[in-house]
Formats: structure tokens, sequence, C-alpha cells
């Protein structure tokens, strides 16, 4: 810092290089107190953008200060580096993916460290190398060989633009666009590696409800996506094709099934297909399982209803998938739209089933059914025309039925699918299998680990099918020639692990060091993007859980705790190229230092919910910055020695006050309640240094605790005021201010003052008191506490009475009467206060803050120093205010 102002460029290179020079973000091996805070690491596109920064400056405050408060802390930083956008970058660049990708590591890289963000280099991962990608490989050969991975052909969602497979969970919105590109997504048949993610299911599952340190709304979005469903499986007699199993969450509405329904790639469709040319040509041209309406043509065959004998139509529908329950279904068409929308198109039997149950249902009478021609009734209620089931109520006819009926029985079906993880792009982890004639498909040897790609070829389609004499190699198994896998694996298998990874980076011989992960794992905060919420953090669970099961990892979840930070927003939008309202944090800190966009994105909102990007907010916390670079500069220079008097004793508490709800705030990561405590710490010296010489002790012990407490978010300018302060050594390393205060004290003295000055500011507003002389606060006298406590604690009728058999209260006459009068009428909302004594101090205290802002003496006065026309308007927590004009 400078004396003509906050120079932020010289104070934040100056510590970044003292920093490097101490290598103070080393973080050793074996720890004693282990914390892990992690951001989700970036794609390496080339420049920070501000949800970086604010993830980031989240991470990095959080660690600092769990740093302080004696934790070791891993804060490590990686890169998500391979993946289409670098392949296209490359492309359109006319160079290749790799030397693309680390050019914008080392950009990327730069002004994170411009920002202050303290990391452990050394630890850095990246997911584009060799060295990482080999454990991609192995992972997939360990994943193979318990079982966990398969080869088949699939209906697979293909992006045109990016000719490429997506996952599920890649495909967005009711309009199915890619991902990454927004282009429209076709289906296509091909053969495809997937992790058998589905094994876990149940698991993920249910082990959502122990992750109470997530987000509800993140913990919901996963149990939809995984979608389980409890239903009935039972058998229908096909004509010509056996016995169907079908899968239904209704078979209570079983006897109003007026037709069924195959999917179009059942095998029966299939068959059916090979030999009736209309079935052919819906099969493989006019089915649309995301059409807007259902679809589909009938077979001539019928199925025999298991319970009720009838003999009800086969049609192949472009509604039924062959991945969800058994790709076959009974239809029921009055009580379920999309079967509704299909019987009405086919003219159809529309039968009723269920009737809604009447609110005076005596459980005997049977309801009359609903008229279902024109819509569905889709809601529990009570079966009709069900035979003998007639009159049962939905859930205990389903239980019935699956017991009477021969074939059914409980199942489970599920939304999750496996996870297809084959790309044909180039940029990303080839598979480590080569195709041999005789052998098959043949996982690569550990030892031949890892098959790194070859040089990038500028094509069309997948340039690893091009790189011909790459192709070629030899089986492992038979030594004939064979060709090489030419899918890459989905970038979302570097996600899954990485933050193992980080443990053991260097680590030659495994993935990761197994007991070092066990000391650290599982991450205590985890902090990204909502927009994440099922694809990588499903995935990451799903491989955790299989590493506890099969290389000794100890935790089977990866996270502890998630924050899902909200976005920077400009004029309420979501800042983006297109829309041309990216506000460069590049700009930022070179206008206004990193330290300030630090401490203005933390304190303007908390760290989950959205908020607006503001310039003025940007200046506002620059100026802070340097009017608390004025406040040190002007007490090491002037060296106060004013008296530890009841005003220093006022400041004193509201610095352990500050310390210890910035503390909880810290705790909580609401970064901008600790920062605003700590902001107003700041004008309370102020304040004080205002009104008198400060008493030196307590001056430098609030603005020690200011420097540490805005260490974790500015951590430039706390090393600045710290070095001025005559510290030696770096806040980083230093001890968390303690305070040990009765919190609930604290907010009880705060409320006292603050609700005293305000009703000093209403009574000369009100009284138009231009230039006030003398100021009395007059303190409630001792029996309103005691009458106080009593209506607190009481669960009496009549509190009056209650309060007139203590006799010092009787005593008190009419005054007690009318105070009880008042107790009674807001009894709801008493609150206890201080003590008379504990009340006297506290205003006695603060007394200067009103001083100062009538410039007129104030006096505290006892109860037993004024008369009664004054005490009666004086109550605890409330004392009567007498202004002489």
């Amino acid at each position: 810092m400078s004396d003509a102002g906050y120079d932020h460029a010289t104070v934040e290179r100056r510590w970044q290089a003292a920093w490097d020079d101490a290598d103070v973000y080393r973080t050793p091996d074996d720890v004693d107190e282990p914390t892990y805070v992690l951001g989700m690491y970036p794609y390496p596109s080339g420049k920070l953008h501000m949800g970086h920064v604010r993830n980031y400056t989240i991470t990095d405050a959080y660690a600092r200060y769990r740093r302080m408060r004696g934790d070791d802390v891993l804060h490590p930083m990686g890169w998500d580096a391979f993946g289409l956008p670098a392949e296209n970058a490359a492309k359109d660049r006319d160079t290749n993916p790799r030397d693309w990708t680390f050019d914008c590591i080392e950009t990327m890289r730069d002004q994170m460290d411009a920002m202050g963000f303290g990391y452990d280099w050394e630890r850095e991962v990246t997911t584009c190398t060799p060295e990482y990608y080999r454990w991609n490989q192995w992972l997939f050969s360990r994943f193979h060989d318990e079982g966990l991975v398969e080869r088949r052909d699939a209906d697979v969602n293909w992006c045109p633009e990016c000719e490429t497979v997506l996952a599920d969970e890649q495909v967005e919105g009711e309009a199915e666009l890619c991902w990454r590109c927004d282009t429209p997504v076709e289906q296509r048949e091909l053969e495809q590696w997937f992790l058998k993610i589905t094994e876990y299911a149940d698991e993920l599952l249910e082990a959502i409800d122990d992750l109470e340190g997530w987000p509800n709304s993140v913990r919901q979005m996963q149990r939809n996506w995984i979608g389980r469903q409890y239903g009935t499986e039972l058998e229908f007699a096909v004509e010509g094709h056996g016995s169907v199993r079908a899968f239904t969450t209704r078979v209570d509405t079983i006897f109003g099934a007026t037709f069924f329904a195959l999917a179009p790639d059942h095998p029966i469709s299939e068959k059916l297909a090979e030999e009736d040319d209309e079935i052919r040509r819906f099969v493989e041209h006019e089915a649309d399982p995301d059409g807007d309406e259902p679809n589909g043509v009938a077979t001539g065959l019928t199925a025999t209803n298991p319970v009720t004998g009838d003999e009800i139509p086969v049609y192949v529908a472009d509604f039924v998938l062959s991945d969800v329950g058994t790709g076959a279904l009974m239809a029921v068409p009055g009580h379920d739209e999309r079967d509704h929308a299909f019987a009405t198109k086919h003219d159809l039997d529309i039968v009723p089933v269920i009737a809604p149950e009447p609110g005076d249902w005596d459980g005997e009478t049977i309801p009359d059914a609903p008229d279902v021609s024109e819509e569905a009734f889709t809601d529990d209620g009570v079966l009709v025309n069900s035979e003998e089931y007639s009159g049962l109520d939905s859930e205990t006819a389903r239980e019935r039925l699956t017991e009477d009926v021969e074939s059914a029985e409980h199942a489970a079906q599920y939304q999750l699918r496996d996870w297809g993880i084959s790309r044909q792009r180039y940029w990303g982890t080839p598979i480590p299998v080569v195709h041999c004639d005789d052998c098959g498909p043949v996982v690569v040897p550990e030892e031949e680990l890892p098959v790194e790609l070859p040089a990038f070829i500028n094509t069309t389609g997948n340039p690893l099918d091009a790189a011909e004499e790459w192709k070629r190699t030899s089986c492992p198994e038979c030594g004939a020639t064979a060709t090489r896998e030419t899918d890459t694996m989905d970038t979302f298998v570097d996600s899954s692990w990485y933050f193992l990874r980080y443990v053991s980076p260097a680590l030659e011989e495994a993935p990761f060091d197994v007991d070092r992960a066990n000391d650290w794992m599982p991450v205590d905060q985890y902090v990204g993007g909502i927009e994440h919420a099922v694809m990588h953090l499903l995935y990451s669970r799903f491989f955790t859980k299989v590493l506890a099961d099969h290389e000794g990892l100890e935790h089977r979840e990866p996270f502890t705790n998630l924050l899902a930070q909200g976005m920077v927003q400009l004029e309420g939008e979501k800042m983006s190229k297109s829309k041309g309202n990216v506000v460069s944090p590049q700009r930022i800190v070179e206008e206004y230092g990193a330290d300030t966009a630090r401490l203005f994105m933390m304190q303007a909102a908390q760290p989950e919910r959205d908020f607006d990007w503001s310039e003025e907010g940007v200046r506002s916390t620059y100026a802070f910055l340097g009017r608390l670079k004025e406040l040190v500069d002007d007490f090491v220079r002037d060296e106060p020695a004013g008296e530890n008097d009841a005003v220093a004793a006022y400041v004193d508490a509201e610095i352990d006050a500050t310390i210890d709800i910035a503390t909880a705030e810290y705790d909580d990561l609401t970064f901008n309640t600790a920062l605003r405590e700590t902001q107003d710490l700041v004008r309370t010296l102020r304040q004080y240094a205002d009104y008198a010489e400060p008493h030196a002790e307590t001056f430098e012990r609030g603005l020690w605790a200011v420097v540490r407490l805005l260490s974790p978010v500015a951590p430039h300018v706390a090393e600045e005021l710290a070095d001025a302060l005559g510290y030696d050594g770096f806040v980083v390393d230093a001890d968390w201010p303690e305070a040990k205060i009765d919190r609930d004290a604290v907010e009880k003295r705060r409320k006292l003052v603050e609700n005293t000055r305000e009703d000093v500011r209403q009574i000369v507003d009100v009284a138009g008191i231009d230039d006030p002389q003398d100021i009395d606060v007059v303190v409630a006298p001792e029996w309103k506490y005691d009458a106080l406590e009593i209506a607190i604690e009481s669960d009496a009728d009549n509190l009056i009475g209650e309060l007139m058999q203590e006799s010092h209260i009787r005593e008190q006459g009419d005054a007690a009467a009318s105070y009880g009068q008042d107790l009674q009428a807001e009894r709801e909302a008493l609150s206890m206060t201080l003590g008379p004594g504990e009340e006297h101090a506290a205003l006695e205290s603060a007394a200067w803050l009103i001083e100062r802002e009538f410039d007129a003496p104030v006096s505290v006065v006892r109860a037993d120093e004024v008369d009664e026309s004054v005490l009666k308007n004086a109550e605890p927590g409330r004392p009567a205010i007498e202004i002489e004009d």
C-alpha cells in the first residue's frame, strides 16, 4: 500500500511472490486434522469467467478459514482437460487439441494466481495427460473384471453436429438438445460400451437420505433421475408367441386393460416386422418415441388378460420403450392419459374400473363408475367393474391381485439406465480394448497401459478411425492381428474419481494411495454449479461405491457437504458471450484488484444465491479497503494513548461479538453475514477514533481481529495490514481470533442499544428538537424484570393474579397492575432481556454513540434515581428517554 491510496497491484504482486517463495500452500501427506475443501475443477477454456471466480473464491475462503482454525487443509486444483470443445477449437485454428488445451491451462493458471487462490500446485492434475488417463483405462479394466462393463447394441442419443453419442443425462430439455451445441438429438443403433451403474441403483437411491450436507434440491434431482417405481410384473399370453411379461404400477386397473402394447424393438415386434410390411414400415420409419402423440400399428394378434381371460388386441406402439420395464405393457385407457390418447385415435374400448372415493364413502358401498370418455381418471380410488375386487381401495387391490395371480410378483423398475461411455471423438481417453476376429473384444493388459492417443488428424467423423497405423495392433490373448477400439470415453469418467487422484497425484503404481485416500476422504466441502447435480455427482457416487467394494476405499460417498453456488448475473440475466454481457475478471483485477473482486462477490449474497454484478458495488468495496488502510495507517502513525474507559469497554465487547458471530457464519459458509459483521466493526472503530483518542490496546485488538476476519476473502490486503501492525509471519498461518462470550447476551445487548438509539431519534424527530441539551436514559426498576420473567415462564390463565402473589410486585399498586396488563396483552411475543445491572452497564458503555450522534451529553440513570412519573415508561429492554431541549 502507498500513502497515496490503496495500491492494489503492488500489494497483490508482493504477497503472491512472498507466498510462492515460502511455499505456504504446500499440503503435507501425513496430517493430524485433515480437512478436504474442493471446487469442481474447470474445463480449460482459456479464460476465467465470473462463475469460476465465485466458485473458487468460496472454496479458497473456506480453506483459508479452516487452516486458521488449526486444520490441515487439502485445497487442490486441476483441469477437466478432455472434451469436444478443445477438438473443435483445434479444428477451427488448424492446430491440435493438446496444444490448444495446454495454452488455455497456462492462461487460466496465471489468472488463478492473480486472484490469490491458495492452491498446492504440486497436486495439480490434468486429465488429458497419459499419466492421468492411464488410470481411467486401469479403472475400466477393473470394472470389467467385476462384471460392471458391457458391450452391446443399443439405441443411443446421437448428436449430428458433434458427431458423437450422448448419455441420457447430456440430452437437455423437452426439445432434447445436445448439452454442448443445442442441436436436436437423434436416435441411432450402435454397438457401445456401458458401465453398469444400474447395479448400484438401489444403494445410490437409498443413500441419498444420508447426504444431509447436500441441498435438498440436488438430492431430489438425483432421486428423480434414478426414478425407482414399485409395481407388479405378470404374464400375458400372446397368440403364437408364448408368455410375455409386462410391468405395471397399477395392477389394480387390470380389469380395464383393453389392448396390449409392445416396444418397436421388442423381439416379437422385430420378428413381426420381418413378416409384415406395414409393421416393418412403422418400426423402421414411423415410430417416434419423442413425438407429441402416441403412435402404433395393429399386429392382428391378441393377448390374454391373466385375470379376466379376455382376448385383447396387440399393438406395436412407440410410447413403449424396451429399456423401461419389460418393453411390454397392458394399456388401460380409462386410467392413463397416454393410453387414453392412443385408444381414442385407434377407436379402442375405454372402460372405467376405478372410481373416485366419495368424501362420505363407508368402505362398503361401491361408488358409481366415472365418465372417462373424454379424459382418463388417473388417481387411486375404489375398484368398480372388477368382479370380486370391486369395492376394494386401489392399494388393497394391488396387494390382493399380486398375491392372487399365479404369474404376478412384486417388482421395481428404474428410470436410470446403464451409463454409455462410448464417444466417437478424438480428444478423450482411448477405451483400452482391441478387437480380434478370433477372441472378440479383449481388454488391454495393465502392463501395456496407457494406450496413448495418436497424433491428431483433422478430419470429419471420428479422427481415431483415420489413424490407420495406430489402429493396427495384435491381440493380447492370441497374438493375431487385431484392431484397436476407436471410441474414447465420456469425459465424465475423468471427473468421477479425480478428487481421489489429488491425494497422491504423482503415484505411479495405482490411481490413488488407498491409505491417504482413507485419511482425506470424503471431501469435507465440495462447491460447484447446480448443472452438475445429476451427471457428475451421480457418476462420482457410483465410482466411489465401486472403489469401496473392490479397491479398499473406506468411504462409500465422495462428498460430505455440497454447496451449489448461484450464478453471477448482469441486470438480471446470466452472463454469456452470446448476450454480450460478460464482465471480465481480468479487467476487474487490473482496475480494482483481486481482493476487491473477491470481497464484493462474497458480501453480495449467500453463496447459493444468484446475484447481480454491480460496478458501483465494486467501487464501494474498493473504497472500503482504502478506508481500512487509512484507519490502520493513522493508528500506526499516531500511537494513541486513550483511557481504558466505558467507551473502550463497549468497543471491546463489539470486537468479541463480531468474532463470535463471524466465526459461526464462516462455519456455515454464509460469508456475506460474516463480512457484514466485520465491516460493521470497522465502522465502530472509525467512530471510536472520531469520538475520542482510542485506548491503544483495545483499538489494536480490534484492527487485528478485522484483519484476520477479512483474510479468508481478502488475503492480500490482510497480509499488508498485518505487516503494518507489526505481525511477524503470514496471516494465512495465523490463529483465528477467539471470543468467549454468551451469544444470547450479545444479541440482547445489541438489540437494547439499537432500540434505545432508535427511540431517541424518534423522540427528537416527533418533538421537533433541533438541539438537544441533555439526554437521560432511564433503566426500568428491578420489579419489572421479575414480572417479565414470571410472565414468560408462567402458563397460568390469570397472569395478573400470579404476579400479585409476589409481594414486592404487589406493593407497586396501580403501576404493577398496568404493567401486568401490558404483559398479558403481549404474552406470546415476550422474550427475556438483560438483567437491570447488565442493562445499565450496556447502556452506559454505549452512551457515547448517542452523544456522538446528537452532540449532547447522555446520562444512564438507575430506577432509584428518578421519580415515578418517569419510571412508568421504562421497561426491560426499553428504557425511558428524557430529552431536555
